[in-house]
């Protein structure tokens, strides 16, 4: 990694994404005299993280800064607010990678001027080590600045490139939302079993760890998803009938595509 007075990482804002982020950059090697955080009020934990490691904090973008990655992640309700001052720090060097939803491109060179840039979809499992994160590069970023960004965005787990800004609203719906809709299916399974008598919180704990092994399960088997549905279910058995119920045609599937529908075309209306 270059020096900080050449190539600085600068991260705006530095909640629950950005943190979780530059927690892994430092975890993977990046130095944090190679950081600079931009935040004007970050938690206590969040400064120790910054001070053990040796970054830079300000609360405002300093005269002179000029990033290597400009990386933006803060919500995109204060993108408006935020981007003006950091304009600053874009020279002709610079990759911006944002991670708010709905803002394009256009929006950001509106706001930045025309630079290489990155809009990327990470999701929360990526302040345990375990997001995927969507992403896509306009025709400035070069090989190095895309290889460069990958591995930044690669510590918080797998990185899919994909090929048209467009399709960022629809890896926001699916994998950028998802983890709050596996959240929810925890709620509704503790509370199908408190249903059926089970003490609320044993019906809980039974539904989150059942949950988490199914996910670690699938992380760490070569087979699919559809596969290894099919291997819990054995003919006609218990998992056969709530599948059938799962399964059929006013079942789980066409919730989802209006969910997923519903979350894509509100990441539309935020590019505003």
């Amino acid at each position: 990694m270059s020096s900080l007075s050449s190539d600085p990482i600068v991260l705006i804002g530095a909640g629950n994404m950005g943190g979780a982020m530059l927690s892994g950059w430092l975890k993977n090697g990046v130095p944090g005299s190679s950081v600079v955080v931009v935040d004007p009020g970050p938690s206590p934990a969040m400064m120790k993280t910054i001070s053990d490691a040796g970054a830079t904090h300000v609360t405002a973008a300093p005269d002179g800064l000029k990033a290597g990655v400009l990386f933006i992640a803060v919500k995109p309700q204060v993108m408006e607010a935020v981007l003006p001052p950091v304009k600053k720090t874009v020279g002709p060097n610079t990759v911006v990678v944002s991670v708010a939803a709905g803002k394009t491109l256009g929006f950001l060179e509106k706001h930045l001027g025309e630079a290489a840039m990155v809009r990327a979809m990470p999701n929360t499992p990526a302040m345990v080590g375990r997001g995927v994160t969507g992403a896509f590069a306009n025709s400035k970023v070069s090989a190095d600045q895309r290889d460069r960004v990958h591995s930044l965005l690669r510590v918080s787990g797998p990185v899919e490139w994909v090929p048209a800004e467009s399709d960022i609203d629809s890896v926001t719906a699916l994998s950028g939302s998802g983890p709050a809709y596996v959240f929810y299916l925890v709620e509704c399974m503790a509370e199908a079993g408190r249903k059926l008598g089970l003490q609320a919180d044993l019906a809980m704990r039974l539904a989150r760890e059942t949950v988490a092994g199914a996910g670690e399960l699938l992380h760490q088997s070569p087979d699919d998803a559809s596969k290894l549905r099919q291997n819990v279910t054995s003919p006609g058995g218990t998992t056969a009938a709530a599948l059938a119920v799962l399964m059929a045609e006013e079942g789980m599937q066409p919730l989802f595509d209006e969910a997923l529908e519903a979350a894509r075309a509100r990441a539309q209306e935020l590019a505003g």
